[in-house]
């Protein structure tokens, strides 16, 4: 996308993404972001009153997604087991599409531990969860899937496998994409809880 097209503050916050994706969280500072937009430090503060702010930014960025994704599915005329695969598959096409989101949610332990972004980043990552275990637990109560393991435990199953995932394509430079990874790992899964 053409960056005359997309507004001053909304580029620095991608400029904080990416320092976040290439770097770590503990890199974003107002000099590395500045030296980033090729501006002075004291023209990043007309925008953002200090890196609180840029991070208070970066992490309604990320939740938006999530959000989205949770409204897409739930009005999704689908089976319980299809809403809770379907939310996991759109989290690795937006982790596809948009490699820094995936470093971004392998930094959410720094994000928790930032006094303006914790509640957010606990509140989504509550509502992700609780999303997915609503509809396990569905799925479950009306037979489409097999009762060996609880709602709880299939969450962490899916939840847990995409964040490996997402470290794994960190570590080592895989040729199929994150979205591939997972679904081919979403067949298995499914094949396993499903009632036959």
């Amino acid at each position: 996308m053409n960056n005359n097209f997309i507004n001053r503050k909304d580029r620095i916050i991608a400029s904080a993404i990416e320092i976040i994706s290439e770097a770590g969280l503990a890199s974003l500072n107002t000099r590395t972001l500045a030296m980033k937009e090729n501006m002075s430090e004291s023209l990043l503060y007309r925008y953002f009153g200090g890196i609180e702010e840029v991070l208070v930014e970066v992490a309604e960025t990320f939740t938006r997604f999530d959000k989205g994704i949770i409204a897409t599915v739930a009005s999704k005329d689908i089976s319980h087991l299809d809403k809770a695969l379907e939310f996991i598959k759109m989290l690795a096409t937006n982790y596809t599409g948009y490699p820094e989101l995936g470093a971004l949610a392998l930094n959410y332990e720094g994000f928790l531990h930032n006094v303006n972004t914790r509640e957010m980043m606990a509140e989504c990552l509550m509502n992700r969860r609780d999303f997915i275990v609503k509809e396990f637990q569905s799925a479950i109560d009306e037979g489409e899937i097999v009762d060996i393991f609880t709602a709880d435990e299939l969450s962490n199953m899916v939840l847990g496998t995409l964040n490996r995932d997402l470290l794994n394509r960190r570590l080592v430079n895989d040729n199929q994409s994150h979205e591939q990874v997972s679904n081919n790992w979403l067949i298995k899964f499914t094949n396993l809880i499903i009632k036959k």
